[in-house]
């Protein structure tokens, strides 16, 4: 496969597209690998014979196309009904820091109608997975930072949690510190253009998830004439800088977790209270109990768990037997979901998504936040969730000490002159709260951002198996009919 050599007019700072690259560059599809380490599958299976794998090489520095490039990993399965195909769509799942490349093939399932007029693609992004995905610290040492203190109350468990993120980023800058300066949203953006050329495409066609939407955004903004049909669930607010963010997902997870907790009652017994679950968390703080393999239930561990079985209402009676488990001196469930939420095999091995997502984070993201800023942040984050706001407040300082300056304050998806985008929010979406739909609407522009309202639950709407989402959705990228502003869907 040749490298990319002669990229012109994508330097560093411009927003002009990669030259068409496609007589220089074929992508060699073949049969796909089984997953590796970095991107979680190692007890996994290879996609299977729908499914064929292959690598695009772009360029590791827009600002210098004709040096180092950077092998970045692909999968696809082609259109069922290739007389009516309309192209390729490719997908970003969120994290930052998923691997499409395992979560596509995951979900397939839910994406055959969409399949039978496109190409289904996913890719793991520069920094993520098989595209030299960011390693940090080894498996061992992960158990123990996740495990650690994450919402210090003295002034010596500050200093403990900063010495702690101030090795990670050591390690990160160790052990992956050459790709560090180009895993931002933005060379992420432009590798997508560079992959539509490659695939002979002359619009993208995009599908994105939670980070996904901010990713498409960029795109959206430094391509808007190369958007084609593109969809984005599970919004992103582009206008939040990261105390927004945060403090936006502490009162997201809060409102899921009284959904929940309302739901439960209607159907169980054993449903846990606000403060028992506050109660449990604090003695966990001073009193972990066992959990699995020798580790012990944290509260960090735990209120990960608990976030994590909140992005779906598939998994509610999960949080709420780990919950009642956990009263009872077991952690070995609420162990499990936070291992989930940080990317840990049941072979005691990481992947890439956490540290791929903390550098990707922290390459587009400006702010860097002292001990004495957050601590007087905190008690807003308390006021916007009992649960959530602690953890919440202390995680604005996972950039501090990065080895590398973010690029922006907020990201700009202005897209003039684009296609229409559906933009699908969700109001009981703790990760990406429904009002960044609204928001990201708007900032794409008049007559580009088209809203519609999933009136549910859960992280996303599209795999919510809600009817009118999804038929809105199919309409809108099968067909090109664009529903009306403001749609509803309950």
């Amino acid at each position: 496969m040749a490298a990319v050599t002669t990229a012109a007019g994508c330097g560093g700072g411009d927003d002009k597209p990669v030259a068409d690259v496609s007589d220089r560059q074929k992508l060699a599809w073949k049969a796909c690998p089984a997953p590796s380490g970095s991107q979680g599958g190692t007890a996994n299976k290879a996609p299977g014979n729908d499914w064929e794998c292959a690598t695009l090489r772009a360029p590791l520095d827009y600002a210098a196309p004709k040096g180092e490039t950077i092998d970045i990993a692909m999968i696809r399965a082609k259109a069922t009904d290739p007389a009516h195909r309309i192209g390729s769509l490719v997908f970003n799942f969120g994290g930052p820091g998923g691997s499409g490349v395992t979560t596509l093939p995951a979900f397939a399932d839910d994406y055959k109608k969409l399949r039978t007029r496109y190409d289904l693609v996913s890719f793991d992004p520069r920094g993520v997975g098989r595209s030299s995905g960011v390693t940090c610290l080894g498996d061992k040492e992960l158990d123990a930072y996740y495990a650690a203190d994450a919402t210090p109350d003295t002034k010596e468990k500050q200093r403990a949690l900063v010495d702690r993120v101030a090795q990670y980023a050591t390690a990160c800058a160790k052990h992956s510190g050459k790709i560090l300066p180009y895993v931002g949203t933005t060379n992420a953006a432009r590798d997508m253009d560079l992959m539509r050329q490659v695939l002979g495409e002359e619009k993208l066609h995009y599908f994105g998830v939670s980070y996904g939407t901010e990713l498409g955004g960029v795109y959206a903004h430094l391509f808007p004439d190369r958007v084609g049909r593109a969809l984005f669930d599970g919004v992103v607010d582009p206008t939040s800088d990261p105390v927004q963010g945060a403090l936006g997902q502490a009162k997201g997870f809060q409102l899921a977790l009284g959904n929940y907790m309302e739901a439960c009652v209607k159907t169980s017994d054993n449903c846990p209270t606000e403060q028992q679950i506050g109660d449990l968390l604090r003695r966990l703080e001073k009193k972990p109990i066992p959990g699995s393999g020798g580790r012990l239930l944290t509260r960090s561990l735990a209120t990960g768990g608990i976030a994590q079985s909140l992005y779906s209402k598939d998994f509610w009676d999960y949080l709420t037997e780990g919950l009642e488990d956990a009263g009872n001196g077991d952690g070995r469930l609420l162990l499990s979901l936070s291992d989930s939420m940080n990317g840990r095999g049941q072979d005691g091995r990481y992947s890439s998504l956490q540290s791929s997502l903390n550098a990707i984070t922290c390459a587009d993201s400006a702010q860097r936040y002292t001990t004495a800023e957050v601590e007087g942040k905190v008690p807003e984050f308390r006021k916007a969730s009992a649960v959530f706001g602690d953890f919440m407040a202390w995680s604005l300082t996972q950039c501090t000490g990065w080895p590398v300056k973010g690029e922006w304050q907020t990201p700009d998806v202005s897209a003039k002159g684009a296609a229409p985008i559906l933009v699908v929010g969700n109001t009981g979406d703790p990760a990406t709260p429904y009002e960044g739909a609204q928001r990201m609407a708007q900032q794409l522009g008049t007559g580009v951002g088209v809203e519609l309202t999933f009136r549910g639950q859960g992280h996303g709407a599209y795999d919510s198996g809600n009817a009118c989402v999804k038929g809105a959705v199919d309409a809108y990228l099968l067909e090109g009919t664009v529903p009306q502003a403001g749609k509803i869907c309950s």
